[in-house]
């Protein structure tokens, strides 16, 4: 029986050109070869399985190679590759640093450079897993790597290049190996598939380069694994997705598709048949939270390109990615991330990912924006205050009515129009005026001071019409403005909005059209950028009818830390925890989360 070589053996590169995705390395050093500046010392660093121990051995064949083509490689005839093809070379010794890791086996090689090479004109030392010797080795080691003599090279490889000291790092010339694209790493799977004879669907060899992550060995093994698998000698998609049990896409597509429409049923169900086929919810939150991830990136062409899937893929997702906003995919991923977190210390941890999955599928009836006008009674939306209606005119040419006096621009005292609730609308008395006798409109909140005489033939819907479209600049009085804020603070209150309504409840001033509100800190200024200030703003402009209304936060002068307000969880917890230390010992035993 023949014996089984695995492909990342059997296939091993024995040629620069040969080598998958370090063009930038190769072409380097057969430049160095054919003009001959060669350093003493080389560092071959990153991640594993890019090629690092294979361009060593590649290097090290090629300069002793005594017929070197014009190209800088190496002949693979003459005597000295035959003997390293047949690994029985006397010039290229190689030292695995994991397991020879101490001071003496530091010594024992460099009693070994001191004798020239017996055939060839350079003798070698591959040094692989570098990082691993110890400190006293590395110094031990200096002397010879800065000054080796002239038949020396030595050839250092490492996974890990931050572990090693920056004296040795100093004294070598550094390569740094990219990780390998998968789609090279796909043709090089495709390549060897059609040497083998292996019928193999490009899209399963692309699931295995993807899966590989950068690393062509961990390809080649799980494209020896899945050929293993398969009774027929082929490689077809759905078997890889079984074999190395990686949850299908469609899935993910599926279950998105459900939170646009708002399917939280669905969304359960595909959960329930996800989680029946043996898939750990941990690794499913990751790649749902990637997906998301994904579509996020399909929304630009520029993040288009940085995502590593195959065209057809892409399409997908940019066919998706239109059917959902930045603002939910954004959300949707920091709760898919918090999910991850807490994962693995919830004591329930199905149903810590089904409410994961049940707050995602409802944010699109949560989140809106603050500009908006929230629909009064709609679930997850906040009630608002409705508009001031004006005052009704009402004209009687047969009754006298009493004169109103023109010279008061202003409205009655507040008392005196308060509605019931701040909430409802406000309907002041109708206003009575004979033709002959000026009636000008009182100027209220959210009434429009009376420009005109108002006459028996001018009609109010008319007057309403005129002014559609236009922008609108009415001068109101700080006690207008005093009542619609009371209003609109009182009305946070019932819709049990504590923190917009304490807020509110500051002292505030007015100049020209900025209103001046006095805060103690920077983080009472952007809690209510955040969360209060446009929507304050479109209300205070919608019933003072006036656009040019600002707000403008004035921090306390002086020294307020001695009447530091409790306003966010943070200072809750340190008020409380002052007052009661036993809460420190209390949280870090149990786990617990202020701000959660």
């Amino acid at each position: 029986m023949e014996n089984f070589i695995v492909s990342a053996r059997k296939y091993r590169p024995t040629l620069f050109d040969s080598v998958v995705g370090q063009s930038h390395i190769t072409t380097t050093l057969k430049n160095a070869i054919k003009s001959n500046h060669l350093a003493q010392a080389f560092l071959f660093c990153g991640p594993r399985g890019v090629g690092k121990t294979t361009c060593a051995r590649i290097l090290a064949k090629t300069i002793n190679c005594q017929d070197l083509g014009a190209d800088g490689e190496a002949c693979g005839k003459c005597s000295s590759c035959h003997s390293f093809q047949e690994n029985t070379s006397l010039t290229i010794h190689e030292l695995d640093a994991a397991s020879n890791n101490s001071v003496e086996d530091i010594r024992n090689l460099i009693d070994q450079v001191r004798y020239p090479p017996q055939n060839g004109k350079y003798k070698i030392y591959i040094i692989d897993e570098v990082h691993m010797l110890s400190a006293a080795a590395f110094n031990a080691f200096l002397k010879t790597l800065e000054e080796p003599p002239s038949y020396a090279i030595f050839i250092l490889a490492t996974t890990e290049k931050h572990k090693i000291l920056p004296t040795i790092l100093s004294r070598c010339q550094i390569f740094d190996f990219n990780r390998i694209q998968w789609k090279d790493m796909a043709s090089h799977l495709a390549s060897i598939a059609s040497k083998e004879g292996i019928n193999a669907e490009p899209a399963a060899l692309e699931l295995i380069s993807i899966k590989a992550d950068g690393g062509l060995r961990d390809a080649l093994s799980m494209f020896d694994l899945n050929v293993t698998f398969s009774t027929d000698n082929s490689l077809k998609h759905a078997d890889v997705l079984e074999n190395l049990h990686i949850l299908d896409s469609d899935y993910y597509f599926k279950l998105t598709d459900f939170f646009v429409n708002q399917q939280h049923t669905d969304a359960l169900v595909l959960l329930d048949e996800i989680m029946r086929k043996g898939f750990d919810g941990q690794q499913f939150i990751a790649g749902l939270s990637e997906h998301f991830r994904n579509l996020l990136f399909a929304k630009d062409p520029k993040t288009l390109a940085l995502m590593e899937l195959s065209e057809e893929n892409r399409a997908k997702f940019q066919a998706q990615c239109a059917k959902t906003s930045a603002s939910f995919l954004l959300s949707a991923m920091n709760l898919c991330s918090q999910c991850e977190i807490h994962y693995k210390a919830a004591k329930n941890a199905r149903l810590h990912v089904e409410l994961t999955l049940l707050k995602i599928n409802y944010l699109p009836s949560v989140y809106q924006p603050a500009a908006q006008p929230a629909v009064e009674g709609g679930a997850g939306k906040k009630s608002e205050s409705k508009p001031i209606a004006p005052a009704a005119v009402s004209v009687a040419p047969t009754t006298t009515a009493p004169v109103v006096e023109a010279t008061s621009p202003t409205i009655a005292p507040v008392e005196a129009v308060v509605a019931p609730t701040p909430a409802a609308p406000i309907a002041p008395a109708p206003i009575s005026a004979t033709p002959e006798i000026p009636a000008p409109r009182p100027s209220s909140h959210g009434l429009r001071s009376a420009k005109k005489v108002v006459t028996a033939n001018q009609s109010e819907s008319a007057d309403e019409a005129s002014v559609q479209g236009k922008a609108q600049h009415e001068p109101f009085t700080f006690e207008e403005l005093n009542f619609v804020w009371t209003q609109i603070a009182q009305g946070f209150k019932q819709g049990n909005f504590i923190n917009k309504y304490v807020m509110m409840n500051r002292e505030i001033s007015l100049v020209d059209s900025v209103i001046h509100m006095k805060v103690e800190g920077e983080v009472q200024i952007q809690q209510f950028n955040d969360s209060l200030k446009l929507e304050l703003l479109t209300q205070l402009r919608e019933k003072l009818k006036n656009d040019s209304i600002d707000l403008s936060l004035d921090l306390i002068e002086g020294d307020v830390s001695d009447k530091k307000l409790i306003y966010t969880q943070s200072d809750k917890y340190e008020f409380l925890s002052q007052k009661h230390p036993i809460l420190v010992e209390m949280k870090q035993r149990m786990g617990l989360d202020h701000e959660f």
